[in-house]
Parts: C-alpha cells; sequence; structure tokens
C-alpha cells in the first residue's frame, strides 16, 4: 500500500492571500470558517513502505511536516524550480540529521542547475560531521525515465506549465500532476490505468500557466482513475461549494489529508 500525505494543497500564494480587510488574508470566495479553506504551498509525501520521497520543499514546508507529524524523510524530487516549490529547501538541513547522510535531488537538469544556483550551498559536498546546512546529492532524470527512491519506483513524464516544464510522476497505482496546463499523450499513455490521482487545478475560469476547472474535469473523465484529488486550489476555489459541484470520484484535496492506494494499478 502507498501512503500520501497531501502536505499543502494551496496556490504560490497560499489560501488566504497576504492582505484583506483587516489585514488576516484575503480569502476570495473561500469560507474562513471552513478550516479546509486554508491552504499551503503544494507539496507531498509518497511512503510506499520502505522509504518517504518529499516531492518538493514549499516554503511552507517545516509547519506542514510538524502539523503532518513526517517523521524523516529519504530523498527529494523538484517537479520544477518556481519559488513555491523550491523556497523551503533550507529547511533541508534537518532532514540530513534525521536521516544521517546527504539526500538526494532528484529532478531534470535544468532544474538542479536553477537550484544549484540559487542554493549553491546546499550542493557542496559534505564536510562530517553534523549537518549546519542542508546538503542534496544532484540526481538527474528525465521524463519518460524511472527512477528508484526512497525504495520506490517513480516513473517520470514531462507536463506543460506554460512558462516551463514541470514533472508528474507515478508510483504503483498513485500519480501526482502539479502545476500543468496542458497533457501530450505520453503523459495520458503513463497515467493510463491509475487509481489515485492528484492533479493541480488552479481556478475556475481558464487560466494561462495551470490546469482550470473545466480542463481538470476533462482531463479526469479521460484518465478515469476511481479516485481524482484537486490541489494546487486558488481562493476561487471554495470547499463546500466544490463538495455541492464536483462530480463523483472528484474531490477536493486538504491540507493533511492522508490518501492510500495500491502498489500497482488496479
Amino acid at each position: 500500500m502507498i501512503r500520501v500525505t497531501l502536505l499543502g494543497t494551496g496556490p504560490s500564494a497560499g489560501v488566504p492571500t497576504i492582505g484583506g480587510a483587516d489585514g488576516r488574508g484575503d480569502w476570495g470566495v473561500c469560507n474562513p470558517a471552513e478550516p479546509r479553506n486554508c491552504r499551503t504551498r503544494a507539496s507531498i509525501v509518497v511512503d510506499g513502505g520502505k522509504g518517504a520521497l518529499l516531492v518538493d520543499t514549499a516554503p511552507d514546508m517545516r509547519a506542514q511536516l510538524l502539523a503532518c507529524a513526517v517523521r524523516r524523510v529519504d530523498a527529494v524530487l523538484f517537479t520544477h524550480a518556481h519559488a513555491d516549490h523550491i523556497a523551503g529547501l533550507d529547511d533541508v538541513r534537518i532532514l540530513n540529521r534525521i536521516a544521517g547522510r546527504p539526500l538526494e535531488a532528484i529532478a531534470t537538469a535544468e532544474t538542479l542547475e536553477e537550484l544549484a544556483r540559487r542554493f549553491d550551498y546546499a550542493f557542496r559536498p559534505w564536510t562530517p560531521p553534523g549537518f549546519y546546512r542542508p546538503v542534496l546529492v544532484p540526481r538527474p532524470a528525465s521524463p519518460g525515465e524511472t527512477v528508484f527512491a526512497a525504495g520506490m519506483r517513480v516513473c517520470l513524464f514531462e507536463q506543460d506549465h506554460f512558462t516551463t516544464r514541470t514533472l508528474g510522476l507515478r508510483v504503483g497505482g498513485f500519480a501526482y500532476s502539479t502545476d500543468a496546463v496542458a497533457l501530450d499523450e505520453a503523459a495520458f499513455a503513463a497515467l493510463e490505468g491509475v487509481d489515485t490521482w492528484v492533479v493541480g487545478c488552479f481556478q475556475r475560469p481558464p487560466h494561462r500557466t495551470h490546469a482550470w476547472l473545466a480542463r481538470a474535469l476533462e482531463w479526469a473523465a479521460r484518465v478515469g482513475a476511481r479516485r481524482t484529488v484537486l490541489t494546487h486550489m486558488g481562493p476561487d476555489l471554495d470547499w463546500d461549494w466544490m463538495q455541492r459541484n464536483l462530480p463523483a470520484g472528484v474531490e477536493a484535496g486538504f491540507d493533511g489529508q492522508v490518501l492510500e492506494c495500491p502498489d500497482d494499478p488496479m
């Protein structure tokens, strides 16, 4: 069984965003009394029983790992190098201390190059003992490749984010597709037969760089997963509204949600 924890299900600015009439946040149409509308930046942990794979290091990572009681991480996969997916990288040093070793950083060569430029200190060789800084070992990977990480086979596929390309991933019966506005036939082939699919859905109207509700639902119908869970949701998507309006088999994710799905496709 694969256990997936949704650390964060929000967009780059989170929900609520900074500001609002009283300075305590702009909730858009989201009801602030509904705790599942409070969304930190998108990230997950995938645990296959032999290790835990952290996908992206969001700016909220420290608080997310504490809130979700994640005890350790064995490797990190970066979907792309946008700030809302990498800005928490410095806290990897505590994960290094827990593991007692450097951690692999799996990403495309382009993403690794950007990470090394912005966090050069994290990619310097480890000088034991101790970890006063994060220590990551780069592991370049390409779409279409299957890598072995945290005791799991992770199949990677490419996604179109308009301004850049991102990595989608599949582990057994689970798949994750954040930050995509278009998927090609290779991506749909990688998703064939998936049991549980977590997919980004930013808002209701069309958007230039992210899937919107109609597109995400179109994708969900084509993929046909038993369970499709929306993530990377902005202040246009209220929890109660989605509960009333999403079709059967599609649901809104929330921070701290735990999903379980089979190791192999059904």
